[in-house]
């Protein structure tokens, strides 16, 4: 056996599920998370739905000295470090701190902690400031609380390329997996549903302005016309194989290829990069398409985004030559938690031989030639799974995950 780089555990909050099995089970009934706001009120807001994480309380996952520190997206994160950790069984005492690293993705930062301190400043004075908003912010805070919290002082890293970015940081800690670090955590949450971060969304004109939970996002649709934003992601432990197995660690799959594209700036006339990507994570995974037993999309929402990506996974695939799927029609777009969330629905729809339906989508509009899973899950046989990933600004990404290595 190669020494594949494997993902030994998982740590998943959602809009549809806490905890990975729970999610797992919500999205294959079909569970949607998404409803209206209910965090502030939005009533005057153009877009007023969203996927938040609902039942989850800092001080039941977060040590008590950290909730006043950190912003929901940290505490998101801390907790989902805490159940991927757990998961991997890994003994703490078996790694030195400078054998274990971090790196995670973030598209949004610490957006509540921001405004509520920013708040502070302007309704009262500077002293009401809190000193925590100089880190809480940050888009790298959420690396560095985990490595603070669990003594990771190996390599350290944040990406920000927004959905994009699961898949970079997933990727950059294989990269030092393969390099000789024993234990990285990776993967990525955001979790900026507050004013403040609604109104820089909707500043891109790409949210979905439906009050209709069963028709706001709608990928690949003919009646698409924008997204649903969300909250949450996941955290995953990754190690290398050959060490998982001798230590007797359960492996949850491997991440066997990836390949990043940027596309051309809008209005030059040349084409989208995305097909490359594709093509370039299947031949760093070293398979073919027909290896690959279902996607899971990026799913955009916009008419033009989403003829795009069918057109790349027509082009690499054939027409309909795959089983695609958005499971993220049940939690929105959450950014940079968004591809690790589907990397893990990858995982367990290769372990349990099934896909998870696109909820609420008919099937695909004229000319997105592409096999779309609706309706209800659909049975499937295989051992690798596509992941796709795009951000604003022309970033793409595509991963290759496979089933646990076998002997």
């Amino acid at each position: 056996m190669t020494n594949a780089t494997v993902v030994t555990g998982i740590g998943v909050l959602a809009p549809n599920g806490i905890g990975a099995e729970e999610f797992w089970e919500a999205t294959l009934r079909g569970e949607s998370g998404i409803g209206r706001i209910t965090r502030f009120d939005p009533s005057s807001y153009p877009s007023r739905l969203a996927g938040e994480v609902t039942g989850f309380s800092p001080r039941d996952h977060v040590p008590s000295r950290l909730v006043p520190q950190t912003d929901r997206t940290t505490q998101f994160a801390l907790a989902g470090s805490d159940w991927a950790l757990a998961d991997s069984g890994l003994d703490a005492e078996s790694l030195t701190a400078d054998e274990r690293g971090v790196v995670t993705a973030s598209a949004s930062g610490g957006f509540e902690f921001g405004q509520r301190e920013l708040g502070h400043l302007w309704g009262k004075d500077p002293k009401h400031v809190s000193a925590y908003m100089s880190f809480a912010w940050f888009y790298a805070v959420n690396t560095g609380q985990l490595s603070i919290r669990h003594d990771l002082r190996g390599p350290t890293g944040v990406v920000v390329t927004d959905q994009a970015g699961g898949l970079d940081a997933v990727a950059q800690a294989r990269r030092r997996i393969r390099k000789g670090t024993p234990l990285m955590l990776t993967g990525g949450m955001d979790a900026s549903l507050c004013p403040y971060g609604l109104a820089a969304q909707i500043s891109a004109g790409i949210l979905s302005g439906s009050d209709d939970p069963g028709r706001a996002y709608l990928p690949f649709d003919a009646a698409a016309d924008g997204h649903v934003p969300g909250e949450g992601g996941a955290i995953l432990t990754l190690e290398g194989g050959d060490r998982a197995r001798e230590r007797g660690a359960r492996s949850h799959g491997q991440i066997s290829g990836y390949a990043a594209t940027f596309d051309p700036r809008p209005g030059s006339g040349r084409p989208g990069n995305l097909e490359r990507a594709i093509r370039g994570a299947l031949a760093d995974a070293e398979l073919g398409p027909r290896d690959i037993a279902l996607v899971l999309a990026d799913g955009a929402g916009e008419p033009e985004q989403d003829l795009a990506e069918a057109r790349a996974l027509a082009a690499v695939f054939g027409p309909g030559g795959v089983p695609v799927t958005v499971p993220k029609t049940m939690t929105g777009r959450l950014y940079a938690g968004a591809a690790p969330l589907d990397l893990v629905t990858a995982l367990f729809a290769l372990r349990d031989g099934v896909v998870p339906p696109t909820v609420h989508v008919d099937g695909p509009a004229p000319g997105c030639d592409i096999d779309l899973v609706t309706g209800s899950p659909r049975p499937v046989e295989g051992d690798a799974a596509l992941i796709v990933a795009r951000g604003r600004g022309g970033f793409n990404s595509a991963m290759v995950v496979r089933r646990p290595p076998t002997d």
